[in-house]
């Protein structure tokens, strides 16, 4: 009874022609909610474990743009001109 309530949980089985594979099918739908039971787990514990690190702090726009100006003069040795025309 369960297993029958299960199946039409997971999808619709009112073919005839496919009624041969009812079961093969509901296990297959079954492995693959479990998957994606399994990997929203995974997510979801991944969150909840840096929900609150003070570490991990995301640098802020002018600290981004500085660091990039600094890796973009230090590439192209034109510091010197880079100051100079500011």
């Amino acid at each position: 009874m369960i297993w029958k309530i299960w199946k039409y949980a997971l999808g619709s089985f009112a073919d005839d022609k496919t009624r041969d594979y009812d079961n093969v099918v509901a296990i297959v739908r079954t492995i693959i909610l479990f998957t994606y039971l399994i990997t929203n787990i995974f997510i979801i514990s991944g969150v909840i474990r840096h929900w609150n690190n003070a570490s991990t702090k995301l640098p802020t726009p002018q600290q981004e743009s500085t660091k990039a100006y600094q890796k973009a003069t230090s590439s192209t040795g034109s510091q010197e001109t880079c100051q100079n025309a500011s």
